[in-house]
């Protein structure tokens, strides 16, 4: 049934395209920005409640942030798609045991933030306005919240962030597209009209979304850490970012999965961001 789902989706798209083009392209852009987990779970809840610091108001969304307390540098932590804060409990207990002050916020549509719908320029809005009232030094991003990152990093360049970490992050918005467009089947009049519709409403060409050309002018030292296996964002990703980024490092993982949760990958974030 997962499998044929997608399909049927599909199929509804492609048809109601030919009587109105524009309700199609309305209804796939909202399937492709719509979460379907995500929210905060019964077991997530003691965690995150112990945490929970101010909301803050931005881009008529409520965001809720997190905080833990230390006397180092406050790191930004930027979690993917279909998560939230939770994802960050293994590293956060490294980051204590450091001393850094750690702020977390659940992205639009997610944990315990407002929103119905997640894509990269609103992750990216909500982002600059926690850096602007937060001032941390690092950040760190996993899957979706790396792309963010970068990207955030290339619209907004002269940010006080020092040191960026990106884990598991997909780089060409055209692979995702692509793989959206073969999961439902879409034909080619909706594909071209969700083209559109970036251009239209973001000022964003499918094609040209790239983290791995936005990092070419990026002087701000990174660590990128990719699992050769990945299943969810290609190693190649990642592979093209650190080619593209000369201040950065790139650690190749193999069998650690996409969520990188690992205590192995956590001491490598702590001895960057130590150095």
């Amino acid at each position: 049934m997962k499998k044929y789902i997608p399909i049927l989706f599909g199929k509804y798209i492609n048809t109601l395209s030919k009587l109105s083009k524009n309700k199609a392209i309305e209804k796939a852009f909202l399937l492709f920005c719509t979460p379907r987990k995500g929210k905060v779970k019964e077991f997530q809840k003691e965690f995150l409640d112990n945490a929970k610091f101010e909301k803050v108001e931005t881009n008529s969304l409520t965001l809720q942030t997190y905080k833990w307390e230390g006397n180092k540098e406050t790191v930004l932590l930027l979690h993917g798609w279909e998560s939230n804060v939770f994802r960050w409990r293994k590293l956060i207990g490294f980051l204590k045991e450091e001393g850094f002050n750690t702020i977390a916020f659940d992205a639009p549509a997610h944990g315990n933030s407002s929103g119905n719908i997640l894509h990269v320029p609103i992750y990216t809005k909500c982002t600059k306005d926690i850096i602007a009232k937060y001032k941390p030094k690092y950040i760190i991003g996993h899957s979706l919240g790396g792309m963010t990152t970068i990207y955030n990093q290339y619209k907004n360049p002269n940010n006080d962030i020092e040191k960026i970490v990106s884990l598991g992050a997909p780089s060409e918005l055209s692979e995702i597209m692509n793989h959206y467009k073969n999961l439902l089947q879409l034909n080619t009049k909706v594909v071209k009209g969700l083209e559109e519709y970036f251009i239209n409403n973001f000022n964003i060409k499918v094609n040209e979304f790239s983290t791995a050309k936005f990092v070419k002018n990026n002087t701000t030292p990174g660590l990128i850490v990719h699992d050769k296996f990945d299943k969810i964002a290609p190693f190649s990703s990642s592979k093209n970012i650190h080619k593209n980024w000369k201040n950065s490092i790139l650690i190749k993982t193999e069998g650690l999965g996409h969520s990188l949760h690992q205590d192995d990958v956590n001491n490598q974030i702590i001895t960057f961001l130590k150095k």
